[in-house]
């Protein structure tokens, strides 16, 4: 085993350790949490070797490396950046989940393309707590109609909501009203039950709080180095 190929699997072990005790803390079933592994900027090299461990789920930002990557590793694709009209033919081909839907032109272009390429594909749609329009997401009123846009799609499954706390939120704070505004929305769509949130520095705080998927990637692969 290489050395980088030691530090990777040293490095997932703990954070599934990790994940394991939050979720016992937090009186949770570890079968309802999944793992993704953010591999934006490392090369597909790393993504081989914790598909060697058994990590099925990967998580990418960009669309170009998502599509490079994804032809050298079998897996469950997802894509987690914020969406551009323009790209999401090119997302549709390789993800297999989006994490980021926030406005109701790009569901309905995304569920065109599936039809097209006769795929079903798997939606998150991505909350916002302040409305800041660089994160990307809707604030939580704006949650129901686009729920009802994918609910009616043909193509598009509703799994849930996803979210980035703003930085300067307290972490504790910002997952409790997180934990509030998923339970209203659930009230409405009790099928799209799953919560994407937390990540390297916040995702024990995020089980606590009802987190199903996790976007982890520093944790497990080590300081980001871009890789153009």
């Amino acid at each position: 085993m290489t050395e980088r190929a030691e530090f990777i699997a040293k490095s997932f072990k703990d954070v599934q350790s990790r994940i394991a005790t939050a979720a016992t803390a937090a009186g949770r079933n570890l079968a309802d949490i999944t793992l993704i592994a953010v591999t934006k900027t490392y090369p597909a090299s790393d993504v081989e070797i914790l598909r060697d461990l058994g990590q099925a789920n990967f998580g990418e930002n960009r669309t170009e490396e998502g599509a490079e990557k994804s032809l050298v590793v079998p897996g469950i694709w997802h894509f987690q950046g914020q969406v551009q009209s323009r790209k999401l033919r090119e997302i549709a081909a390789w993800a297999d989940v989006i994490h980021s839907l926030d406005q109701a032109s790009h569901i309905e272009k995304l569920d065109r393309i599936c039809a097209e390429m006769d795929k079903k594909m798997k939606v998150f749609i991505q909350l916002s707590l302040d409305g800041a329009p660089d994160r990307g997401g809707v604030l939580e009123e704006g949650l129901l109609e686009l729920a009802q846009i994918v609910a009616s799609s043909q193509n598009l499954q509703l799994l849930g909501l996803m979210c980035v706390p703003p930085v300067e939120y307290e972490h504790q704070a910002a997952f409790a009203e997180i934990e509030q505004i998923h339970q209203r929305f659930i009230a409405n769509f009790p099928l799209a039950n799953s919560l994407s949130a937390g990540m390297s520095s916040d995702f024990e705080i995020a089980i606590a709080h009802g987190a199903t998927h996790l976007r982890v990637g520093s944790e497990i692969l080590g300081s980001r180095t871009y890789h153009p």
